[in-house]
């Protein structure tokens, strides 16, 4: 096979892995907003134990099949995984409730400097100029569109600050561990999802309890509110396979800088489905920057130096075998 038609396949392939994220990504969205503003589930920690839980059912039929071959992964690399993961989504949760709307979303962007962080000093990632111009224009752009009010409060700072770490260590030990263990995406959902899905289906009912003063055993559960869980369980599996997909082809920061295409899809439809009241032209003006932003950083990261590793942090005989290698001294990433 050349060059040329390898290339051609890789590039249909993270195509193919993006939208399949931001499909799942902006319709479990939807179905969550369903299921919690119309219908009153509002236990979004316990949720996402359900969602996981359903991974779990599936990764067990997948390997039961012989699709899914057997793997290895310590269990201190586990618990690390599973510490940060968790962190990340109850920290979310947390940060959501005790901040503003505005703060609670430049906490969010906070996440692509702090992935940019991670990558430099633990992989020894270098960007170009015109790669860390793009972010910029990234993170403008979307904070146009999003942030409006702006308050901060200490705890509600101190739960954006544990949410903004975890939440970029976990998605950095995504691809971390794929690439040391030569782990494919369902591979590690294997070894993953099982401990998240008990873990957060024990605490998550307290963890609820505590930010909502309501009981999940409580609630009135009834032919409609089952059929969108059910339907918010199905589509979380692909959420979850497509970003440790997306992550592991790509990096954390790529996840990060492209993945706020799913934001300005959310306020599209939105403003489809919901009205055009929050349609002005400050947002539509972020909307366009946001775009032009991750054009510019699609193109900048791809040409030669838009962004290397100045030495791997791990033989090339642990690389997964999905991810491309480079024969110079230099990989890029």
């Amino acid at each position: 096979m050349s060059s040329a038609t390898k290339a051609d396949k890789k590039a249909s392939l993270d195509a193919a892995a993006w939208m399949f994220n931001v499909v799942t990504s902006v319709g479990i969205i939807i179905v969550n907003k369903a299921l919690m503003a119309t219908y009153g589930f509002s236990f979004a920690t316990t949720l996402t134990g359900m969602h996981f839980g359903t991974t779990t059912i599936l990764t067990a039929f997948l390997r039961w099949m012989g699709y899914i071959q057997t793997s290895h992964l310590p269990w201190p690399e586990l618990l690390r995984f599973v510490i940060f993961a968790n962190f990340s989504i109850v920290g979310m949760n947390v940060s959501l409730m005790w901040n503003s709307v505005g703060f609670y979303q430049i906490a969010k962007l906070s996440m692509i400097p702090v992935s940019c962080f991670l990558e430099v000093v633990l992989d020894k990632v270098r960007y170009s100029r015109d790669t860390k111009l793009s972010i910029v224009v990234v993170l403008l752009g979307v904070a146009v569109c999003t942030v409006t009010d702006v308050s901060v409060n200490t705890k509600g700072f101190i739960a954006a600050f544990i949410a903004v770490w975890s939440t970029a260590i976990q998605q950095y030990y995504v691809h971390y561990l794929q690439r040391k263990y030569s782990l494919g995406s369902f591979n590690l959902l294997g070894h993953t999802a099982p401990a998240q899905a008990a873990s957060l289906l024990l605490a998550g009912p307290f963890v609820d309890y505590w930010l909502t003063s309501k009981r999940v055993d409580a609630y009135n559960f009834g032919l409609a509110s089952v059929f969108f869980l059910v339907l918010s369980c199905s589509i979380a599996v692909g959420t979850n396979l497509s970003q440790f997909i997306c992550i592991g082809r790509f990096t954390a920061v790529s996840f990060q800088v492209l993945g706020h295409m799913k934001t300005i899809l959310v306020l599209i439809l939105g403003f489809i489905f919901f009205g055009k009241e929050g349609l002005n032209w400050h947002v539509i003006l972020g909307m366009v920057i946001a775009i032009v932003g991750m054009v510019w950083y699609g193109n900048a990261s791809s040409k030669p130096g838009g962004k290397e590793r100045r030495s791997l942090s791990m033989p090339k005989a642990q690389k997964h075998a999905g991810l491309p290698e480079s024969t110079d001294s230099d990989e890029k990433v």
